[in-house]
């Protein structure tokens, strides 16, 4: 799959993992919807994924994964040898230099290391993302918040099971509290997402409101996906939080995140734009700008 480098400024073929098995599960036959069934609906294969990665022998699949993606090890926040598990591994922090912040107000920047979609405008009940119809009132089961959102603007971000997988706030803000809304565990891995955009709206999923003082109310979606057996929120409502914190992290696997603004409220940066309407995503990083108030 190609994807758009915003820091080298080029178009590069991402590296997908278990691309093999992926590609089998997706597939249109009765044993591969069979396995994917029993996959994505019973979270019980995620928890026994989890658990057998939080044993001390899953560390040894540390070094040969840093390895395979070229995963910086100089960022950690502790050394790689003290890690305890691959789990251990995945939820790693960072250090506070790793990732440069856009601290300026009216700049909103990503939440998360990833790769982006930016959508101006998604004022249809079914927007499409990359040619397939995608039902907003669907992915957010609230007639409140479907009309508050409707005619606003999205941000996509995926996660790949390589990337950072703490998630931040992309403002100054007031967090409300969180709205579970439960779902199967399909992935989001992009061999699945171009079979079916609309996983994201079938997949367990968390809400939070932000209160923001130059973008209005900001909708925060996680979402889950195969072998994510938890979205941990590590955040505390009602309380407030600057740029950049952190608001949580996700459990081992593949995992996406949405933002949703109100309707004339943000400027997305013009390369993100560019990138979406050729259907290509953007790699970029946690405290990169975004978008700008509009």
């Amino acid at each position: 799959m190609k994807i758009w480098n915003r820091k080298t400024q080029k178009i590069v073929d991402e590296k997908v993992y278990f691309q093999t098995v992926l590609e089998f599960l997706y597939k249109d036959n009765p044993i591969s919807k069979f396995i994917l069934k029993i996959c994505s609906k019973y979270d019980f294969v995620s928890k026994i994924y989890g658990f057998l990665n939080k044993l001390k022998f899953s560390k040894y699949k540390i070094k040969p994964f840093i390895k395979h993606f070229n995963i910086n090890e100089e960022e950690f926040f502790k050394k790689t040898s003290d890690f305890k598990s691959f789990q251990d591994f995945f939820i790693r922090k960072l250090k506070p230099s790793a990732r440069k912040i856009n601290f300026d107000e009216n700049v909103l920047i990503f939440p998360c290391d990833g790769k982006f979609l930016a959508f101006e405008n998604i004022s249809q009940k079914s927007f499409e993302i990359k040619n397939q119809k995608f039902d907003l009132k669907s992915f957010l089961q609230d007639d409140f918040l479907y009309q508050k959102y409707k005619n606003g603007s999205m941000l996509l971000a995926r996660l790949a099971p390589q990337d950072y997988h703490r998630f931040h706030f992309p403002v100054d803000c007031i967090p409300s509290e969180t709205k579970l809304i439960n779902g199967y565990l399909y992935s989001v891995n992009p061999v699945a997402i171009k079979k079916n955009i609309n996983i994201l709206a079938e997949n367990k999923r968390q809400l939070t409101t932000l209160k923001t003082e130059n973008f209005k109310d900001i909708l925060y979606v996680e979402i889950g996906a195969t072998n994510v057996g938890s979205i941990n929120q590590t955040f505390f409502p009602n309380k407030p939080y600057k740029k950049a914190e952190e608001k949580g992290y996700f459990s081992l696997g593949a995992s996406s995140i949405v933002l949703l603004f109100e309707e004339n409220r943000v400027k997305f940066d013009q390369d993100l734009i560019d990138m979406t309407k050729n259907g290509i995503e953007t790699l970029s990083f946690m405290g990169d700008s975004f978008a700008i108030k509009y």
